[in-house]
């Protein structure tokens, strides 16, 4: 009695000669294209998903920019000041930090030999209005130890290398991680490595440009493919206003409490 209709993808029986391609118990599967071109369509969809959230991210760039105009970040005089203010930043709001740096001014000790010199609680007692006075006390006198004893207080010493090196360097420094690590690369020691931050992965989330459980890995390395398209001598002040639009984005409208979605710039990219 012959067999009624067999969809096409499933297994035919085995025939009589056949020997290649057997599957178990003598039934033959030709099916292989069928693992193929799925995993051919997922690959397009993924590259075209990517491709929407450069054009998006590169759009959502003129929308800031439009909005905000350029915004000169870091905010600091020197090199030295933008890794302070780097440290200090942890856990608290820029404007804590403002008054803290402004305290090592008004003492003379914003230098690497002379803030050095100072004992923990004497830089402790400058640094309070920053937050958690103590701890950042302790986290930049190792960052200090490491700038004046192993470096001469020098800062281009410090920096100089290839990116990934001198990151780790910085890493080995107690208190200092990923997001602190990468300020002081970007913003003074003039590396290309993107910062990723608290509002970086708001604003993401919320627009679906990343996964609610994105790594800090995982973002940048998204924000660096996608935001690669400047010239070498450009890309550094892109990169550095970028994330100075982010971080305004996320002061101004894209909060975590009453977000103001419907006057943000950002509005028409929202999914």
């Amino acid at each position: 009695m012959p067999h009624p209709e067999r969809p096409s993808f499933l297994p035919r029986p085995f025939r009589r000669g056949e020997g290649l391609g057997e599957g178990f118990l003598g039934v033959v599967y030709p099916a292989v294209s069928l693992v193929i071109l799925p995993m051919k369509n997922i690959s397009l969809r993924t590259a075209e998903r990517a491709r929407a959230r450069e054009r998006a991210l590169r759009h959502a760039y003129r929308l800031m920019r439009t909005h905000f105009g350029h915004q000169h970040w870091w905010p600091g005089e020197t090199p030295f000041e933008v890794c302070v203010g780097a440290i200090l930043t942890q856990n608290t709001s820029w404007s804590n930090v403002e008054r803290a740096i402004a305290n090592l001014k008004a003492a003379r000790v914003l230098q690497p030999r002379k803030l050095f010199a100072l004992s923990e609680s004497q830089l402790a007692a400058l640094i309070r209005p920053a937050g958690y006075f103590n701890v950042k006390a302790r986290r930049l006198r190792s960052f200090l130890r490491v700038l004046v004893e192993q470096f001469g207080g020098s800062l281009e010493r410090l920096f100089v290398g290839e990116r990934a090196a001198v990151r780790e360097r910085l890493l080995a420094i107690n208190g200092v991680g990923p997001e602190t690590a990468d300020s002081m690369l970007l913003y003074a020691g003039g590396h290309h490595r993107f910062v990723i931050d608290a509002y970086t992965k708001r604003i993401f989330q919320r627009h679906r440009w990343s996964g609610a459980n994105a790594s800090y890995e995982e973002l940048q390395g998204l924000c660096e493919s996608a935001l690669y398209q400047k010239p070498r001598r450009e890309r550094l002040d892109y990169w550095q206003d970028f994330h100075a639009q982010l971080v305004m984005i996320g002061k101004d409208f894209c909060r975590t409490r009453q977000p103001r979605c419907a006057e943000c710039p950002l509005r028409g990219l929202l999914p």
